[in-house]
């Protein structure tokens, strides 16, 4: 037996209600942030700014440490008892937002609801190894799996815990439960954090939950204020009209760090730039030069996607594209992610090389296509692209730069819409099985692997590594097969890290952050300077 416990939180959570007694309580605290969540259900959608968002209203089982480290959340303790039982040891004394106390059966409720209501990036991912629930008794849960699971204490950290009482008439569809959390009826949660009301592309409004386990939050109200433009996000802040801008460009900071009523934050994130190429036959977005279609996908061509590889400098472009604000990588996990290979070496650009893949290739004039990007979804994501289509010019393949908000890109790169596309992507869990089996697994339903990745790369190799190590109790051997993938994944390219970001805040004098490598802005890790 694989025995993996964590301590209690108390001593924590009983320092943080000191330090904030010892302070003055502030009463408002505004926030902008570059995007914010797309529904107040916390299992609709996947993604960071989702879940950064509902970290406030909703606790998770276990908490994601400001270094990704595992800490005790709702669950004070897990053990695995067997190689396919996990048993958690509940929080008691936990009060909803409604006043109702929190046992096993909301988290039995959380965990089937999950399939019914997630939305267009599924959060399944973070249930799929379930097979069974068994409560014990109200403060003690055990999660059956199906086979060895030795990361789900990594995958339930997004396992946001609602009230079955408040939400069981809405978790039929993700429009039945829309309806119920975005009115605020189901929006019941154990979070430090009551929801007050949203505003979609504006505003999220909270206030302050005065009995929350976790001790009191210093302020009484905290507004968050989804500006997407840059420019204008900081213009706020220099006026007075935030407290806190999260995602602040590299071209403000110099200016920013002059003003004495700012400071600025900052730290290296775990979100890459991520390059996919499509694996279909036949792909839409590919076109000769004369505009008519090709007959093959010159994509399924390993020498084309290495080519690709060799013409992007990426030095060039986290020194000018992200003035300075990233740091190169050649792996879909950065450095502090358990699983990185540390013998993968970091592309350098070589035009001649390339020029001769895609000469041997058959593709010497090159082709035409569109690149696909988001433009507000991580810093400079926009410039990075842009850069990256003129960089692929030297080799004459011709592309259409098209940056878009991330509320079209991922609908439309799930549909299958697009033959190349980019966007960001993070290892939240701390873990590179996480991202190995979302992107590189195939997608597998009846797994419920390779849910992200909607490119139909498929191999056989990889799907064994990614399947042996996630049912890998001995955490030496895991690490080696999730390296092995890593080194897979860099020979086949089937996709291509571009730069991991590094991520600034800029506050008002007079508060503090404790800045977060998955670059979540959080309410509870701001406070009043002392």
């Amino acid at each position: 037996m694989n025995l993996l416990r964590a301590t209690t939180g108390l001593a924590l959570a009983l320092g943080l209600s000191a330090s904030v007694s010892t302070m003055a309580l502030a009463a408002d605290l505004t926030i902008a942030v570059r995007a914010g969540p797309s529904s107040i259900d916390p299992d609709f959608t996947a993604t960071g700014t989702q879940a950064e968002a509902m970290k406030h209203i909703y606790d998770t089982l276990i908490k994601s440490g400001d270094n990704l480290q595992l800490e005790p959340g709702l669950a004070e303790s897990w053990e695995a008892l067997d190689d396919s039982t996990w048993e958690f040891k509940l929080r008691k004394g936990v009060k909803f937002h409604d006043g109702s106390e929190f046992t096993a059966e909301d988290v039995k409720f959380s965990i089937e609801r999950i399939p019914h209501v997630t939305g267009p990036n599924p959060t399944t991912v973070y249930v799929r190894r379930v097979q069974g629930i068994e409560i014990v008794d109200p403060y003690t849960i055990r999660i059956m799996t199906d086979g060895p699971a030795p990361t789900l204490p990594n995958d339930f950290i997004r396992l946001f815990v609602v009230s079955h009482v408040a939400a069981k008439d809405y978790s039929a569809s993700p429009e039945n439960a829309t309806e119920g959390f975005n009115s605020g009826k189901a929006a019941i949660g154990t979070g430090p954090y009551k929801f007050v009301s949203w505003t979609p592309k504006e505003q999220l409004v909270l206030e302050r939950f005065d009995d929350y386990w976790g001790g009191k939050e210093p302020w009484e109200k905290v507004i968050r204020k989804e500006i997407p433009n840059d420019a204008a996000r900081v213009a706020q802040l220099k006026a007075g009209q935030v407290d806190v801008a999260a995602r602040i460009p590299a071209s403000d900071i110099p200016t920013l760090e002059q003003d004495s009523s700012l400071s600025i934050a900052r730290i290296d994130s775990v979100y890459s730039f991520l390059i996919y190429f499509d694996f279909r036959e036949q792909t839409p977005q590919v076109k000769g030069n004369d505009g008519a279609a090709l007959p093959k996908n010159p994509f399924l061509d390993p020498r084309v996607r290495e080519a690709f590889d060799l013409a992007i400098d990426r030095e060039a472009i986290t020194e000018v594209a992200m003035e300075g604000m990233g740091k190169s990588q050649s792996q879909i996990v950065t450095p502090n992610i358990f699983g990185y290979n540390p013998d993968i070496q970091v592309t350098q650009p070589d035009l001649d090389k390339a020029k001769q893949l895609m000469a041997d290739a058959g593709y010497p004039d090159g082709f035409k296509v569109v690149f696909n990007f988001t433009n507000d979804r991580l810093p400079s994501d926009k410039e990075v692209g842009t850069t990256i289509a003129q960089m692929l010019a030297a080799i004459n393949v011709t592309v259409e730069a098209a940056a878009q908000p991330g509320a079209v890109y991922f609908p439309a790169n799930t549909r299958g819409d697009y033959s190349l596309g980019m966007s960001g992507w993070g290892t939240l869990t701390g873990e590179a099985n996480y991202t190995l089996g979302a992107l590189a697994h195939t997608n597998d339903p009846a797994t419920k692997l390779g849910a992200f990745n909607v490119h139909f790369y498929s191999n056989p190799e990889m799907d064994k590594l990614t399947e042996a190590a996630a049912v890998e109790m001995d955490t030496a051997k895991r690490e080696k097969l999730l390296q092995e993938a890593n080194a897979l994944v860099a020979r086949e390219r089937p996709l291509l890290p571009i730069a991991s970001t590094v991520s600034a805040w800029g506050l008002k004098k007079g508060l503090t952050i404790k800045p977060r490598s998955d670059e979540d802005t959080l309410a509870m890790n701001i406070r009043p300077a002392e």
